[in-house]
């Protein structure tokens, strides 16, 4: 797995002149089924049933204890509030990079730079959300990495946040709500997990 240095300054062009506001729609990439741009869809049309396949990206950090950092969502998001996830996740800017979007999204949802990022491979996957009836198409990257700074949550993004070890991780989740995405971005970036944190058990 090749890691890369991180130093948050990766955002572009298109990450400084989007906002999401109701004069100027978040815009998604959407793909085939192996990645390739093929459009692009509003990003809440896109989540609307059946959903849209579009590219989309998760994050998964450490400290330096092997601890996995987790998010619980705020409340006031449209999709998923409240409920526990991977470290950051979100979608590229049409022409973004996905490891540009995925530094990006980690210091806008958490205040924090990776000390280190690396590729960990993609999975594609179909989850509709029961709660709020919208679905997950996506063909999504994973990044696995280490962060050496303590978070600083924007509050619009993300209620709480945890590290914790594998252990604490299965507790957690037979006891609290999770994202409906988290199990099967966990299991894909198991692989590259295992390899920068050292362990073949665990993780």
């Amino acid at each position: 797995m090749p890691i890369t240095p991180a130093n948050g300054q990766t955002t572009g062009t298109a990450a400084m002149t989007a906002t999401d506001t109701a004069d100027e729609p978040i815009m998604l990439e959407l793909v085939d089924e192996d990645g390739r741009t093929i459009g692009t869809a509003e990003k809440l049309a896109a989540h609307q049933a059946p959903g849209q396949l579009h590219r989309a990206f998760s994050v998964f950090l450490f400290d330096e204890q092997g601890r996995l950092l987790l998010q619980r969502r705020a409340l006031g998001k449209y999709h998923s509030p409240g409920v526990w996830s991977n470290t950051a996740c979100g979608h590229p800017y049409p022409g973004e990079k996905p490891f540009a979007a995925a530094a990006r999204r980690t210091a806008e949802e958490l205040g924090i730079a990776p000390s280190l990022l690396g590729e960990a491979g993609t999975v594609r996957y179909n989850h509709p959300d029961p709660e709020s009836g919208l679905v997950e198409q996506e063909y999504n990257h994973l990044f696995v990495g280490l962060v050496r700074d303590a978070p600083e949550p924007d509050p619009e993004e993300v209620g709480e946040y945890a590290f914790v070890t594998p252990d604490e991780l299965a507790r957690r989740h037979s006891e609290a709500p999770f994202s409906v995405w988290f199990m099967t971005v966990l299991d894909a970036a198991r692989p590259a997990i295992r390899e920068l944190t050292g362990t073949t058990t665990g993780w």
